[in-house]
């Protein structure tokens, strides 16, 4: 189940440097000024849950072997009416209203390849995508305010 952790490891950090990649002009020298704290925070946050859920992926692979799949995961989310409950509101926000959200609020503001966070999320966590689209979506903001021209004139 090593290999596993490895290749969903690698398929995280694929499709976080993609979104990196295809926003590059965000993190341009000016584009859209340094990090504020509140970018930052979400940069943070973002990096703890990553760090906590793959803790306990790792966890959950070595006690399982190789029953340790999607399937047998969700499976398990669902194993007492607080799990169900907690579950339930998991599986709703990671599958239909993430994905709906960042490619609806992500092309509005000019985001470039929205959905990225949608896979990244299936790969990392559904806490660290939420945070990389927060920190993307401020640096987008900052960066269409920059393309304003002043009307200080």
């Amino acid at each position: 189940m090593t290999g596993s952790l490895v290749f969903y490891g690698i398929l995280g950090v694929a499709s976080t440097v993609l979104a990196f990649a295809v926003n590059r002009r965000l993190f341009a020298a000016g584009a859209a000024g340094r990090v504020t704290l509140l970018e930052g925070t979400y940069y943070v946050v973002g990096a703890c849950s990553l760090a906590l859920g793959w803790y306990f992926n790792i966890r959950y692979t070595h006690l399982y072997g190789h029953r340790a799949t999607y399937v047998n995961y969700t499976k398990m989310l669902f194993t007492n009416w607080a799990a169900d409950s907690a579950a339930q509101d998991y599986v709703i926000v990671n599958v239909v209203l993430m994905p709906l959200w960042t490619i609806v609020e992500g092309g509005r503001r000019g985001l470039k390849w929205a959905w990225i966070f949608f896979v990244m999320s299936l790969f990392t966590s559904l806490a660290f995508a939420i945070a990389m689209f927060l920190a993307f979506m401020e640096r987008q903001l900052r960066y269409n305010r920059s393309l304003v021209p002043s009307s200080t004139a």
